[in-house]
């Protein structure tokens, strides 16, 4: 049975200089992302678009959605395949190309978590439990564009 999930949010531009967008110099690209009950989110464009380097911005975001997504299934299962991880940190990279239009598009995101099981006898399973977490990240599957893995996995048991 298949559900349908919805969710909503506000984005709030918050860089008028009292001009609005009369020139492309005389406004930020400042705005709020603003969730029911949840901490706002400051955020801008990236710098190279004449953005805030202090604030987030969509391109950020999407990285880190695609890392959040994959981990969060990752560590689901595996739970339930009996593989303890007791640390896991990704150092995410994404790229983006502008093209000749003004736009551009993603082509690649490299997920490299490091991963930390229990024991020697997971590690095994734990590599290959990236694979899986992929085929169900919602986000991944919502993307045109390859998402690759390179993940390391170590242990703690003496």
């Amino acid at each position: 049975m298949s559900r349908q999930h919805n969710y909503n949010a506000i984005i709030k531009w918050t860089g008028n200089n009292g001009t609005g967008t009369s020139g492309y110099r005389d406004y930020e690209r400042n705005h709020e992302i603003i969730i029911e009950n949840k901490t706002t989110i400051a955020a801008s464009s990236d710098p190279s678009f004449r953005g805030d380097r202090t604030k987030h911005n969509p391109e950020d975001l999407l990285v880190s959605s695609v890392s959040t997504c994959h981990m969060l299934w990752y560590l689901h299962l595996c739970s339930e395949a009996g593989v303890v991880v007791v640390e896991y940190i990704d150092n995410v990279k994404g790229t983006m190309v502008e093209t000749n239009n003004g736009g551009g598009k993603f082509t690649e995101i490299i997920l490299q978590p490091m991963v930390v099981v229990q024991k020697s006898s997971m590690v095994e399973k734990a590599n290959k439990l990236h694979h899986k977490a992929n085929e169900l990240c919602y986000i991944a599957n919502s993307l045109n564009f390859p998402i690759n893995h390179i993940p390391k996995t170590s242990y703690i048991e003496n």
